[in-house]
């Protein structure tokens, strides 16, 4: 029983689940065919790679040998989980740099050590790379801080 509780297994588990789920989400997408995608093609493709990776990946953890179950650790998971609600409902309102910076402030709370010299670090490379990439690079239509850019 202790190898259904294996991080690996589990895992496996849930790549197949979010595989299943993307299938069923995209079930009135038309896939197409490799010469003539259509708008499910590459959803469909990528649900199926993702249900293949997490098979293999259950089937494996049933067989491999080793550390068997540690306890999850739930700080860090809930502490990105967080982050990423609060990117989502600030990125509308106050733009893309306070969303980041929220961002990276909680999740960085959910890490062993904390070194704010290193979460600075990692909001000002972070929001000029977004910067470049996302505002110059792609042109996409949204504001780095809501009022100003």
């Amino acid at each position: 029983m202790n190898r259904f509780l294996s991080k690996d297994f589990l895992s496996g588990l849930m790549f197949i689940a979010f595989g299943v789920g993307a299938l069923w989400l995209g079930r009135n997408l038309a896939p197409g065919t490799t010469v003539r995608m259509g708008p499910g093609y590459v959803p469909h493709m990528l649900s199926y790679i993702m249900i293949c990776l997490g098979g293999l990946i259950a089937v494996i953890s049933l067989f491999s040998v080793g550390e068997i179950t540690e306890a999850p650790k739930w700080r860090p998971i809930t502490m990105v989980t967080i982050g990423i609600v609060c990117f989502a409902l600030l990125f509308e309102s106050t733009g893309l740099i306070p969303a980041l910076i929220a961002l990276i402030l909680i999740a960085s709370l959910g890490g062993e050590e904390f070194k704010i010299t290193e979460v600075l670090a990692n909001m000002v490379v972070l929001a000029a790379l977004c910067i470049v990439v996302f505002k110059l690079g792609l042109s996409m239509n949204i504001y780095i801080i809501r009022g100003v850019w």
